[in-house]
């Protein structure tokens, strides 16, 4: 069980202190303890996981992260047998309907069913003329995501092997991370309408086809290619399930333990300070919060940074959202509510990077560019004997920092009553997305509740909001900054900002940061436990 840094403060020795709990955090505290070394995770928010942690109001519990993990729903996928390695088999997935995503153009959808043959025969039904270039997609996606593992191992490399073999892992990579998504597929087929539904997904990484790199995109489709799953018992199961292997090799976790800064002495990290003044000395330090705070904060006053600062800063953060949680006090089974997600476009709206700037500059006179409903009381199994007569669902739509930057230096929960208004349009706008596309919900809707980019902000830590991290454009790929290994010596990097957006890549992060302090692979570990057994 995780302890508050309120009541009571770390006196142990540690091998490793890992600011940040989110799965990143967690996952490397646990590989690291089944490698023998005794780990203390420290946590900003009054709650442990990150992303993958929920919140409860009214006899409800909502997941504010994890939306579906492609992938993990199958034994024998890569994914899958990571997350059974941490959790010693602790953690059970629940497969959504192979109808995983539904994109809507007003009323017009077309549905995403898991398996490629599955996804081709789909999309050919309603683009007959496309098949080939249908079948090419999948292809060019496959071969893609394969030239990113060798990509993301370099990461994991130090600094001299880097320089001499390193370029030629990530050559094939960054052939289609320099090219845009929308450039990439535009050269398979002219059609605007197939490329609008085979980029629909673009809400898992937060940026329309024209700017985001073909290589982020194709992580995502690949990614859910044979369908999605949701954890049995809620997202919290990630925490619940992994810690335990943290505690048994005598590891902590520490909840309400913000950190103030890295101390640094002679180039060699040596622990943190605490943001109430006190010290925790520890041999190696990693920051799994992000590189914007890691390096804007808690390293800003080191010069043994500069590069990587100037990294970071080079990129953009990722996208705002905000986020609507609604609670039902009706059965799943009365409601007939769906595991498929819903991605909901301007009726005609074929141009996603037309709808953004549109929404961005006028969001007065211009409709949401993509509105994503989330059903996940009717994915979890468990719900039913949790939480009796009751139902909820997510909407999440785009947002701008800028909308909020004026009560961001106001506290949660009072940040007074224009504040209150802005939200309570904003749900209006959402709640009729949901009476229009799930009519059956009206009159059972008990309680919702919007979470801004102020709300990431605070409890995340994001300066600006963001879900992804750094912006997954272009120039992403190209930066050599971002890696576990850093110029400071003993202090390493882990999360989604050195590999990609979401939970797999975060994971993947993990994985990456541990095989560079062990100098073992430790993805290679994973997969032969698995053969040996």
């Amino acid at each position: 069980m995780p302890k508050s840094y309120k009541r009571e403060h770390p006196t142990e020795n540690y091998d490793c202190l890992i600011i940040g709990s989110g799965i990143s955090g967690m996952a490397l505290a646990a590989l690291l303890a089944k490698e023998g070394r005794k780990c203390l995770v420290l946590e900003k928010h009054y709650t442990p996981g990150g992303f993958t942690h929920v919140f409860k109001r009214r006899n409800y519990e909502w997941d504010v992260g994890i939306h579906y993990i492609g992938e993990v729903h199958r034994p024998q996928s890569i994914m899958r047998q990571m997350f059974d390695y941490l959790s010693e088999n602790r953690l059970e997935w629940a497969a959504m309907d192979d109808n995983y995503d539904r994109i809507y153009f007003g009323k017009e959808h077309y549905n995403l069913i898991a398996g490629k043959e599955n996804f081709i025969n789909t999309l050919s039904e309603s683009f007959p003329e496309e098949r080939r270039a249908i079948e090419a997609y999948c292809d060019l996606v496959k071969a893609t995501s394969k030239h990113a593992r060798n990509f993301f191992m370099e990461k994991a490399m130090p600094p001299f092997l880097s320089k001499t073999i390193g370029g030629r892992l990530r050559k094939g990579a960054l052939n289609h991370a320099n090219i845009s998504t929308k450039e990439a597929i535009g050269k398979l087929t002219n059609n605007k309408k197939l490329l609008a539904v085979l980029t629909g997904q673009y809400g898992d990484y937060g940026l329309p086809p024209g700017e985001s790199s073909f290589l982020m995109h194709c992580g995502v489709v690949r990614h859910y290619m044979n369908g999605g799953a949701f954890p049995v018992g809620g997202s919290a199961q990630l925490f619940d399930t992994i810690e335990p292997t943290i505690e048994a090799a005598g590891g902590a976790v520490y909840t309400n333990a913000e950190v103030k800064k890295v101390l640094i002495e002679k180039g060699k990290a040596v622990g943190v300070e605490m943001a109430d003044g006190k010290t925790i000395r520890c041999s190696k330090i990693v920051s799994s919060a992000g590189a914007h705070i890691t390096f804007q904060h808690l390293l800003k006053n080191s010069d043994k940074v500069s590069a990587i600062k100037k990294a970071s800063n080079n990129l953009k953060a990722s996208a705002c959202h905000v986020c609507l949680y609604i609670g039902l006090h009706v059965d799943n089974s009365v409601l007939q509510l769906p595991k498929t997600n819903y991605w909901i476009y301007p009726e005609n709206g074929y141009d996603h990077d037309a709808n953004v700037k549109n929404y961005l500059n006028d969001p007065e006179n211009a409709p949401p560019p993509v509105v994503y409903i989330s059903f996940p009381s009717a994915k979890d199994p468990s719900w039913d004997e949790r939480y009796p007569n009751r139902s909820t669902i997510e909407i999440i739509t785009l947002s701008n920092y800028d909308w909020f930057r004026n009560w961001e230096d106001t506290r949660w929960h009072k940040r007074g009553e224009d504040y209150d208004a802005f939200k309570a349009k904003l749900s209006e706008q959402l709640l009729d997305y949901l009476y229009d596309y799930v009519p059956q919900c009206k009159g059972y809707v008990d309680f919702h509740e919007l979470s801004t980019p102020l709300s990431t902000r605070n409890f995340v830590s994001y300066q600006a909001g963001e879900i992804y991290g750094l912006n997954h454009t272009l120039d992403r790929f190209e930066e050599r900054q971002l890696r576990a290994v850093t110029s400071v010596k003993n202090f390493y990097l882990t999360g989604q900002d050195i590999v990609t957006a979401g939970i797999g890549g975060a994971l993947h992060a993990a994985f990456i940061t541990a095989s560079a302090m062990l100098k073992k692979n430790m993805l290679k570990k994973v997969l032969m436990h698995r053969t040996k057994r």
